[in-house]
């Protein structure tokens, strides 16, 4: 099940709201008889946090319910580990517990992600190795980075050690960031698990804000998508100039608007419960170099790999370079099992580092660095999309030094047609990906400091009229749609 789905936004979240609001009124029942006792409520949010619970486990067991006993078994380790971490004096044995919890996470992830990548490329040099066929877990990457986060926080007394097993279980199964992210880190919401409000406010932003990412995902994306598939998915025998670059444009369209548009849900779904996730995009294609796009592109990822990596490596104070190529290793690998993603990450790696002793220290005006980083930017994505070689050096022949020639030259038909049968796609999704929304926030906090009488409610009338519309089109555009899935799903 995915956000952009029909039997998610008109069955699973109904449901789940009647759910959560019974688990309210109870909450509130308690909380009322705890005040007459005059007795302390040790868990105010009980009943609201088995409803987020169970239909997070609901939610994740929809397509592949035996891997939330996998997901379950991981969340045990890490509870018990994390205690130990807490209770222990000792500095040894508390290295003892984290190295033996982060052990157990990350051979729970290369034992489903990894083993058969390693297990065929060493059947590729001639040893007798079988090759497993493993189904990739959805939103593993995601919950195991969580995981690790979370006792390492703890070891470093950065954040409280949780001693209920089941608000652990609600920081990693959370649903609303489960299968694609935002990473977000235990410190950030261990508050809020049983210390949150939730006003009218925080809905009216949580569902604008999801309807905001549901428009990016079934609008954007997904018809990007298509125009990507008929380009450069297929047959690339016959692939043009034209078509090789207006392809892979509409990939670099579709993955920003797919991947940010689900974050903005996953945002918004924990605004109107209360939670506050970090944002984990910011506007990365207005960058003007490799190092600020990655700076505004998956925040999330590149500050676990920061603090967790990075800097333990040695940051920037010793062997730099090898630490930017280690980081860009594991980016690549993260991403998935394959060849073409380690060269994508180790391509952004080496740029990145190139930048740290060139371009980073001259004083290059933006008008000319802007180009520099979409061209690259590009170029990377064509790695991304191809993970058979033979059909990313025929993309890139392509690309780079022409591919078929059509008769009379020009323009061939089929990059005229899906050029101008989604002419005004092609120009909203470039607007958009500039800060318009930043803006048009900025634009109506104005409006409403302004008229104080009227303001406030002519903004609010705005949004909901906007989330209308964005919910009638997406409606209209998912029914009899046949590619609907999230691209970070599968890592």
């Amino acid at each position: 099940m995915v956000f952009s789905d029909l039997l998610f936004i008109f069955v699973f979240i109904p449901l789940f709201v009647l759910t959560y609001l019974g688990g309210t009124w109870i909450d509130k029942r308690r909380t009322a008889f705890a005040a007459m006792a005059d007795t302390p409520l040790r868990r105010p949010m009980l009943w609201r946090n088995m409803a987020l619970v169970l239909f997070s486990l609901l939610f994740y067991s929809w397509g592949e319910p035996v891997y939330v006993l996998l997901m379950l078994a991981s969340v045990v380790v890490n509870f018990i580990c994390g205690l130990r971490i807490a209770a222990c004096q000792n500095s040894g044995w508390r290295r003892f517990w984290l190295v033996s919890g982060v052990t157990v996470d990350l051979l729970i992830l290369g034992s489903f992600k990894y083993l058969g990548f390693f297990a065929g490329a060493l059947a590729e040099l001639g040893l007798p190795v079988g090759v497993p066929e493993i189904a990739l877990p959805i939103g593993i990457s995601f919950y195991i980075f969580q995981s690790i986060s979370y006792l390492v926080d703890v070891y470093r007394r950065e954040s409280p050690v949780q001693h209920n097993f089941m608000d652990l279980l609600l920081y990693i199964a959370m649903f609303p960031q489960l299968i694609a992210g935002p990473i977000v880190r235990y410190g950030t919401v261990a508050l809020e698990i049983n210390n949150r409000t939730v006003s009218a406010q925080d809905v009216a932003e949580g569902a604008y804000r999801f309807f905001i990412g549901l428009g990016k995902k079934v609008i954007i994306a997904n018809i990007m998508g298509e125009i990507a598939t008929q380009l450069i998915g297929g047959d690339l025998t016959h692939l043009t100039t034209w078509g090789a670059w207006v392809g892979i444009v509409a990939f670099s369209i579709q993955i920003y608007f797919d991947f940010s548009g689900y974050s903005d849900m996953a945002i918004g779904l924990g605004r109107s419960v209360g939670f506050h996730f970090p944002e984990n995009f910011k506007h990365p294609y207005v960058c003007t170099s490799m190092t600020d796009f990655w700076r505004r592109w998956h925040i999330s990822l590149g500050s676990f790999f920061r603090d967790y990596v990075y800097i333990p490596l040695g940051g920037n104070r010793r062997h730099q370079a090898l630490n930017i190529m280690v980081v860009w290793f594991l980016t690549g690998m993260w991403h998935g099992a394959s060849w073409n993603f380690i060269i994508w990450g180790l391509y952004f790696g080496l740029i990145i580092m190139l930048e740290k002793y060139t371009l980073l220290r001259w004083k290059i005006p933006a008008v000319f660095l802007y180009p520099y980083a979409i061209l690259l930017i590009i170029i990377g994505w064509g790695m991304f999309y191809f993970e058979d070689f033979g059909r990313m050096t025929q993309f890139y022949k392509a690309f780079f030094f022409g591919g078929e020639a059509v008769d009379g030259g020009g323009i061939p038909f089929a990059v005229q047609s899906v050029i101008m049968d989604n002419l005004w796609l092609w120009i909203a999704s470039l607007l958009l990906c500039l800060p318009l929304r930043t803006w048009v926030a900025a634009w109506a906090d104005r409006i409403a400091l302004r008229y104080p009488a009227g303001g406030a409610h002519m903004v609010m009338f705005a949004r909901a009229a906007i989330s209308v519309v964005l919910l009638i089109v997406s409606v209209a555009l998912l029914v009899g749609a046949t590619n609907n899935a999230f691209i970070y799903t599968r890592f």
